[in-house]
C-alpha cells in the first residue's frame, strides 16, 4: 500500500475561523464515518499503545513527533546483571505503582471492550502493562498482553508468579523511609526519586526459591514471548482491518504487525495523536483525541 488514502487531523476548534472550524467538523465526520463503516466489517485486529492510557493518568514515553520525553527505560540485561540496578527499579517501581493500580478505564477501552462484545474484533493485541483493558471489560482471552502485565511478579530462578500488590506490601514494610521519599511518577510504573541512596533499599526475593524477582512485563532489549507473537500473527492474517490506536509503533514488537498486515493484505486504520511509522501504511489515519474518536466510531 502506499500514503494513506484518507487523513483527519481532530485539532481544537477555538482558534480557527467559522470556515475553518467547519472544514475541520466535515473532515472529522466524514473520517470517523470511515472508521466505522471499517469496524462494522468485523474480524478487527486491534493493536493498541500508550495513548489510550494516558487519559487515565499514565505518563507515555513519547511525544507526538514519536521521540523520548526522557530518560530511555532500564534494560533488560542490566536488571539481570547487576544487584544495583534491580534496587533503584524496584525502589522507584514502589513509588511508582500505586498510580498504576488505582488507574481506571477511560474512554478508549470501554470503546474498545465495546467493539469486543459485539463480536467486532477478533483479538486485541495491547503493548501496555496496565491491565486496563481487561478491567474495562475485555475478555482475558481475547487479549494478548504482548508486554505483559505489571500486577504480577515472576521469579527468574523457578518461574514462579505472584502477585505484585503482595510484593509492594512487603516492600514498604522493609524500607519505610523510601516510602516517604518525593516521587514523580513516569511510564509503566517507574518515578523519579529525589535524595535518595538506593543501595540501602532492601529488595525481596522469591518466597519460593530465594530467586530474582522480576516484574512479569517484557523489559527494552527482553524478547516478546514466541507464542504471543504466533497467536498474534495467526489472528492478523485472517483479519479484514487492523485497527492501531494510541501508538507511534517506535517500537518494532508493535511495528512488526503493520508491515504483517501491509504483507497480509490487511488494510491499516490508525487512531493516534501524532506521527507513527505506519502512516505511509495506512488506508485511515484520524489525528485527535483517541478515546473520543474510538468512542464515536464504535457507536
Amino acid at each position: 500500500m502506499g500514503r494513506a488514502q484518507c487523513s483527519v487531523t481532530v485539532q481544537p476548534t477555538s482558534t480557527h475561523s467559522d470556515s475553518a472550524n467547519s472544514a475541520n467538523s466535515a473532515k472529522r465526520a466524514s473520517g470517523i464515518a470511515e472508521l466505522r463503516e471499517l469496524l462494522a466489517g468485523g474480524r478487527v485486529f486491534a493493536l493498541t499503545g500508550a495513548g489510550v492510557s494516558t487519559d487515565s493518568g499514565i505518563p507515555d514515553y513519547r511525544d507526538e513527533h514519536g521521540t523520548w520525553k526522557g530518560r530511555e527505560p532500564i534494560q533488560y540485561r542490566d536488571f539481570v546483571a547487576s544487584d544495583a540496578v534491580r534496587r533503584r527499579y524496584w525502589a522507584r517501581s514502589m513509588l511508582g505503582f500505586p498510580l498504576m493500580a488505582s488507574a481506571t478505564p477511560i474512554a478508549a477501552h470501554y470503546a474498545i471492550a465495546e467493539l469486543s462484545a459485539r463480536g467486532a474484533l477478533s483479538l486485541l493485541v495491547t503493548q501496555n502493562v496496565d491491565g486496563l483493558h481487561h478491567r474495562a471489560g475485555c475478555r482475558d482471552d481475547s487479549v494478548v498482553d504482548l508486554h505483559g502485565r505489571l500486577d504480577q511478579v515472576r521469579c527468574l530462578g523457578c518461574g514462579a508468579l505472584t502477585d505484585r500488590a503482595a510484593l509492594q506490601c512487603e516492600l514498604l514494610a522493609r524500607n519505610p523511609d523510601f516510602a516517604r521519599a518525593s516521587a514523580v511518577v513516569k511510564p509503566d510504573g517507574d518515578a523519579e526519586l529525589s535524595d535518595v541512596d538506593y543501595q540501602r533499599f532492601e529488595i525481596a526475593a522469591c518466597a519460593a526459591c530465594g530467586g530474582i524477582l522480576k516484574p512479569h512485563v517484557v523489559f527494552f532489549g527482553e524478547n516478546v514471548p514466541v507464542e504471543r507473537v504466533k497467536r498474534s500473527m495467526a489472528a492478523l492474517e485472517q483479519a479484514k482491518l487492523l485497527l492501531i490506536a494510541g501508538t507511534s509503533l517506535m517500537v518494532f514488537s508493535g511495528f512488526r504487525f503493520a508491515r504483517a498486515a501491509a504483507r497480509f493484505g490487511v488494510p491499516i486504520a490508525i487512531v493516534n495523536r501524532g506521527v507513527t511509522r505506519a502512516d505511509e501504511l495506512s488506508v485511515l489515519k484520524i489525528e485527535g483525541n483517541v478515546g473520543a474518536i474510538l468512542s464515536e466510531a464504535a457507536r
